[in-house]
């Protein structure tokens, strides 16, 4: 029987008033005639847990909105179901989707709003081995190299820890990706919101694949039995609150973490800072058949929301892949503090994800501290 987890708030509104053509980084191409339209007045949709001795990364007890929570396959019967589902064919012919985000008033970011971020206090859980060990993360590897969208080729923990997700939406197959996190129950998974939830739905037949590559699964497909999102992306998909967690069952008797480790997770950092993020993208003129990485200073959005952003040609599939901070390239390890939400249909080579501030600090926690059937 799982333990029911506290849930947690979220930020609001983006986007602009007027509704504009987007891309979306986030498993689907968009639908045929329709343009790729996946957007908050103008903004699309793009796109581990430690073992004893984990620090555990607690809200504040001031007031905020508690995440939305869904089961998902949380019986043993409804586990093995969503495990056949999943065919190698399935995967290798997963779309991204496309639809329309609810259009919003403009909200850029502001002074206050950087100040109101800076005074949560920051929280920092470290990376795990498959043994359960803490990691001590060192400051980034000595030669970090630039990217806007390379194959990962330097292995460590990363291509353990990273892999793609599928789900079915409205009757169709498609992807996202995700990242496995240090956490109390070893079984936490974080992605973005749309990866979970879209059109005022949750998804169906939910699976993470850790380390997917060509087709392979050297990791196997773990099923989520709870989905968690923040309450500004349940009740009106906005983008600033683009993040979510998913729980998923323990496989041939062991819990995820146990398997391929956690990065570390970070909350309420400084903003403009050197990272790295990585996903599987899925649109052309990638497959989502390899890891991709994207790496460079991070800048703010200064057009319709209050996300940050990196210059990055990821396409649909790599939604919910990690940003890190401290990534290291030598090791694979960073600090997971964002995700791939969204692109601009008239700046494709950007790539932007939420600020994890104290509503994805709530989510994480929400998720961390459930059960596992």
């Amino acid at each position: 029987m799982r333990r029911k987890a506290r849930l947690v708030p979220i930020l609001t509104a983006i986007a602009g008033s007027t509704l504009l053509s987007t891309t979306i980084a986030h498993g689907a191409t968009a639908d045929a005639g329709t343009g790729a339209t996946a957007g908050t007045a103008g903004a699309a949709n793009a796109a581990g847990a430690g073992g004893g001795g984990v620090t555990s990364a607690r809200t504040s007890a001031r007031a905020v909105p508690q995440p939305v929570e869904k089961e998902a396959a949380d019986t043993r019967k409804e586990q093995q179901t969503v495990q056949r589902y999943w065919t190698e064919a399935k995967m290798e012919a997963a779309r991204p989707l496309a639809a329309l985000v609810p259009e919003k008033d403009g909200a850029r970011l502001t002074a206050g709003a950087i100040a109101a971020q800076a005074a949560a206090d920051p929280v920092s859980v470290p990376a795990t081995e498959p043994d359960g060990d803490a990691v001590t993360a060192t400051k980034g590897s000595a030669a970090v190299r630039a990217s806007t969208g390379a194959a990962w080729t330097r292995g460590g923990a990363i291509v353990k820890t990273a892999g793609r997700v599928f789900f079915t939406y409205q009757g169709r197959n498609a992807s996202c990706s995700a990242n496995a996190v240090t956490s109390e129950n070893k079984s936490t998974v974080i992605t973005a919101g749309h990866c979970v939830r879209m059109g005022g739905a949750f998804h169906g037949n939910w699976v993470f694949v850790p380390g997917y590559e060509n087709g392979n699964r050297p990791h196997g497909t773990w099923v989520a039995t709870t989905l968690y999102t923040t309450p500004q992306w349940n009740n009106s998909e906005d983008v600033n609150h683009d993040v979510a967690s998913a729980v998923v069952a323990p496989l041939n008797g062991r819990s995820l973490t146990d398997v391929v480790g956690g990065q570390g997770v970070s909350f309420n950092q400084a903003r403009r800072r050197q990272m790295h993020s990585f996903g599987y993208p899925a649109a052309a003129p990638y497959n989502g058949s390899r890891l991709i990485y994207c790496a460079g200073r991070a800048f703010d959005d200064f057009l319709m929301s209050r996300d940050i952003g990196l210059n990055c040609n990821m396409t649909g599939g790599s939604s919910g892949g990690p940003w890190f901070l401290d990534f290291n390239e030598s090791t694979g390890l960073g600090t997971l503090n964002s995700v791939n939400s969204f692109k601009y249909a008239f700046a494709t080579g950007w790539m932007f994800g939420p600020y994890f501030g104290t509503e994805a600090q709530a989510v994480y926690e929400a998720a961390q501290t459930t059960g596992t059937p």
